[in-house]
């Protein structure tokens, strides 16, 4: 049987118990479903099981993040027969912690992210990885106890650099929310003949092209990056890339794509190149994935790309 589960995070005081607490007490969140409502941290804020419209909720602390195993969340659910599964998350916890330990019949239908707009920016300048962690695969962001008339564009920034499909919200107060509409112009133009992609561009050309890579389909652009070669490819393929930054020197990672040129036999692996290629969205037969695949008209040696590591 499938168990849903509603993951909330955040940092202490973000408001992650007041917004959990008003919706158990709604009948169309909480109608009589068995819930286990997990916690993994104490604040100041306190549940009242009295107001919530159904009864079936039952509240368990998890006090260590090592204390989060499969075995122990699955004694739980099975002490308590629940339907779904609500976790207010300890925003100094890993992320992967509780999405590695979960049991397998546990689903996420949704991932919340609180923040108080106060103290958003100083834990992003403090805490940068965190933030981070948190915000990368949240569904929605929701800054409350802002001030009318506040910047922003900061806050929109910071979520849009990791995580560009999250829903952003702005609360002012209670029932006072207002939604993040700002557009987010791409640093090159999509719809020239011929797509231009700066050094200082790699990393968000990357994302956007694996997040939305039909809009790429028949596009030809020009971009500087690293041939890989090897890895079982064929001759007239090989890997292109650069290595991208998105929170911090720990999580450098080689970003690429493949490419195909006849040519590709001759390049010398980890060389900078300048490709000129049409995107062709298809099913790769090395690697069994569909995703844009450049097909390459030209490539040129070229200078080391300016920064030489790609950062969000």
């Amino acid at each position: 049987m499938e168990i849903p589960v509603y993951l909330f995070t955040g940092f202490l005081e973000s408001g992650k118990t007041t917004f959990i607490q008003e919706a158990l007490e709604g009948d169309d969140f909480n109608a009589g479903e068995r819930t286990l409502l997990l916690l993994c941290e104490e604040g100041e804020e306190e549940y009242n099981k009295s107001r919530f419209f159904g009864v079936n909720v039952f509240i368990e602390m998890v006090d260590d993040e090592e204390d989060l195993t499969v075995q122990r969340l699955r004694e739980l659910q099975m002490k308590h027969k629940v339907e779904r599964v609500i976790i207010e998350y300890n925003g100094m916890w890993s992320l992967d912690t509780i999405y590695r330990n979960m049991p397998d019949e546990w689903v996420t239908y949704q991932e919340m992210f609180f923040a108080d707009a106060a103290t958003f920016l100083t834990y992003n300048q403090n805490m940068r990885q965190l933030v981070y962690d948190k915000l990368k695969s949240a569904e929605m962001v929701v800054f409350n106890r802002c001030e009318r008339g506040f910047d922003k564009m900061e806050f929109h920034k910071i979520v849009r650099s990791i995580n560009r499909k999250s829903q952003i919200l702005y609360e002012y107060a209670r029932d006072e929310v207002e939604m993040d509409d700002i557009q987010d112009p791409l640093p090159f133009d999509l719809n020239a003949p011929l797509i231009e992609i700066a050094d200082n561009a790699y990393a968000e050309w990357y994302r956007d092209i694996n997040e939305e890579q039909d809009k790429y389909d028949g596009k030809i652009l020009t971009v500087k990056g690293r041939c890989a070669l090897g890895g079982g490819l064929p001759e007239d393929k090989f890997v292109f890339g650069r290595h991208v930054m998105t929170c911090c020197v720990e999580d450098i990672q080689f970003a690429g794509l493949v490419c195909k040129w006849d040519g590709a036999s001759t390049l010398e692996h980890g060389s900078w190149i300048t490709v000129t290629a049409r995107v062709k969205v298809e099913e790769d037969e090395t690697y069994g994935e569909v995703g844009p695949v450049l097909y390459c008209s030209a490539v040129a040696p070229a200078e080391e790309a300016d920064p030489e590591v790609a950062q969000f």
